[in-house]
């Protein structure tokens, strides 16, 4: 027996049509080249319907992928709603990615347009020789100017975004399958190439409902959000979609997060919710201090560890403390929340503080367990045990895109591996204690020392290299390289540095080389990474302002 119930559309076109239809005079504020430009949802509606047509004369098809290299501003917010409500596939590009890893996205992807910042242009223009599939670019005048990069685009034809917007009529949205591809983005998050990660329309309703969840991030018409985590990774937690649904107030800050800017949006707009990494959080408390941050009701912290110190200092500084957040680029990426239950009311400080230090509880949605690695083996939930974190839900992924099945992410039995390692109690609190693989987090940034060490390795007086994680009181972990020289070679930091840098972006760079006689190793020759771990664990321990 079948229930009754309407077949009822999970799009981001009734997402759309939620937030145009209730709450026209809503506010958006932009921030772009140190202006703010206000507009309302009406407004803002109207130019997403003229999008999705600009989109129809630009000859680009449904289910064809629509490139964004951009900040997070009011033209991207437009990408977010126009190109998946129209058919199209939204592929998010990371802009923080190095060059030859921007080409392969848009390759793999297959990206026929890209809609790009015109601050971002003089790193997107040099990639593009390398990018056949695309053949058209729309530039969104973020910088004041009027640079002419027709010149530097031979072959692909160049628009004005706000031109094609403004000669563009309004369109209806014809229906979309709930189950078809929505939006992209790649995860940087394992060895070798990024992996494409693809969201169905069915799964961004599905996260924006549970994204609005009192015991998740509460989004609501009340609100006033200042989304720091940028919208080219991993939908910016979903924030955007959830956001219009449900007729909460955007603050878009644009390219500069630095501490004092997000202070002064924040207190300037009374902004009742915001959500960005550490590094964001680290720079902001000074310029927080001390002001009128009384409509702040959450600040969410994902992408890395949140420290015990940082979240208690603004618990005591400014009297809210920092709520951690989970989740992957796989996970869409909300999947689980560390807000203390009623009762937790009863603990000490101390006890609270520890606590948030876990990641929370798995959202409802998402179903979440523990095993040892390698196995399907079940580990206790009493909050020692230790075991790969596995999930698996409605708005997490299946598969990557283009990828053999040989290469899923999922176990047998449909589990998404996180390559985690974490403890969860018998109530379901997650606390990640380490990794499976020795991936370093950087700024809520993925860093792989393989690669490093590889490289280091192609280097004539490298005998030996091995490259770990340690803590950083700022990027919550840097990577440091421990080098062995071959005999007789008198190699130096700085020359290894710029032997790396012609492979790797400055923030992947080792801040810095020790050099040794030996690197441990373990009973079956390999590096023996804990203990190198342990013995530079204060490598960085007066660091603070490097690799912004």
């Amino acid at each position: 027996m079948n229930g009754l119930m309407q077949d009822y559309p999970l799009t981001v076109h009734t997402l759309f049509r939620r937030g145009e239809s209730n709450f026209g005079h809503k506010r958006i504020t932009s921030v772009s080249a140190g202006h703010e430009a206000v507009t309302t949802y009406a407004d803002w509606a109207d130019d997403v319907r003229r999008l999705a047509g600009a989109l129809d004369r630009l000859g680009i098809p449904r289910s064809a992928r629509v490139g964004s290299f951009a900040w997070n501003s009011i033209r991207h917010l437009n990408l977010y709603f126009a190109v998946p409500a129209s058919g199209r596939v939204l592929h998010c590009i990371n802009i923080r990615l190095f060059p030859e890893q921007i080409s392969f996205v848009i390759n793999h992807a297959g990206d026929e347009v890209i809609f790009v910042d015109e601050s971002l242009l003089p790193t997107l223009i040099p990639v593009l020789p390398s990018c056949p599939t695309v053949k058209q670019v729309v530039v969104m005048r973020d910088s004041g100017g009027a640079a002419d990069c027709h010149s530097d685009m031979r072959g692909i034809a160049v628009h004005d975004f706000d031109d094609l917007v403004r000669t563009t009529n309004p369109v209806e949205f014809e229906p979309v399958d709930e189950w078809s591809a929505a939006m992209m983005c790649y995860t940087s998050g394992t060895t070798g190439d990024p992996k494409g990660v693809v969201y169905s329309h069915r799964s961004v309703f599905l996260h924006s409902m549970a994204a609005s969840g009192v015991d998740t991030l509460g989004i609501g018409e009340a609100d006033r959000i200042l989304p720091l985590v940028p919208m080219f990774h991993a939908n910016a937690w979903g924030i955007p979609h959830a956001a219009i649904a449900q007729g909460a107030e955007l603050v878009l800050p644009g390219s500069d997060l630095s501490g004092p800017t997000v202070a002064d949006l924040i207190v300037r707009h009374r902004v009742t919710m915001t959500a960005g990494v550490p590094t964001i959080w680290i720079s902001a408390l000074p310029h927080l201090e001390g002001r009128d941050v009384t409509s702040l009701r959450l600040i969410a912290c994902g992408g890395a560890a949140v420290p015990a110190a940082l979240s208690e200092d603004y618990r005591t500084r400014i009297g809210l403390p920092i709520q951690q957040a989970w989740g992957m680029t796989e996970t869409s990426p909300l999947a689980a929340v560390g807000k203390l239950d009623a009762d937790h009311a009863e603990l000490s400080d101390g006890e609270r503080a520890k606590l948030r230090t876990g990641v929370g509880r798995p959202v409802l949605g998402v179903e979440a367990r523990l095993v040892r690695p390698g196995t399907l083996d079940a580990v206790a939930h009493d909050g020692v045990a230790t075991g790969e974190l596995q999930v698996r839900g409605s708005w997490i992924a299946s598969g990557y895109y283009g990828v053999e099945q040989e290469e899923s992410p999922l176990t047998d039995d449909g589990w998404l591996r996180t390559g985690d390692v974490a403890t969860m109690d018998e109530r379901g609190w997650v606390r990640l204690v380490d990794r499976t693989k020795d991936l370093i987090k950087s700024g809520g940034e993925w860093i792989s020392p393989a690669d490093l060490e590889n490289e280091l390795m192609n280097h004539p007086a490298v005998a030996e290299a091995a490259v770990v994680g340690v803590p950083h009181p700022r990027w919550s972990e840097r990577p440091l390289a421990c080098v062995v020289r071959v005999p007789g070679q008198d190699v130096g930091e700085a020359e290894l540095l710029s032997h790396l840098s012609t492979e790797f972006a400055r923030w992947q760079l080792p801040d810095r080389i020790v050099f040794v006689e030996s690197i441990p190793k373990t009973s079956v020759g390999k590096f023996a990474k804990r203990e190198m771990r342990e013995l530079h664990r204060a490598a960085y321990a007066e660091c603070s302002d490097h690799h912004a």
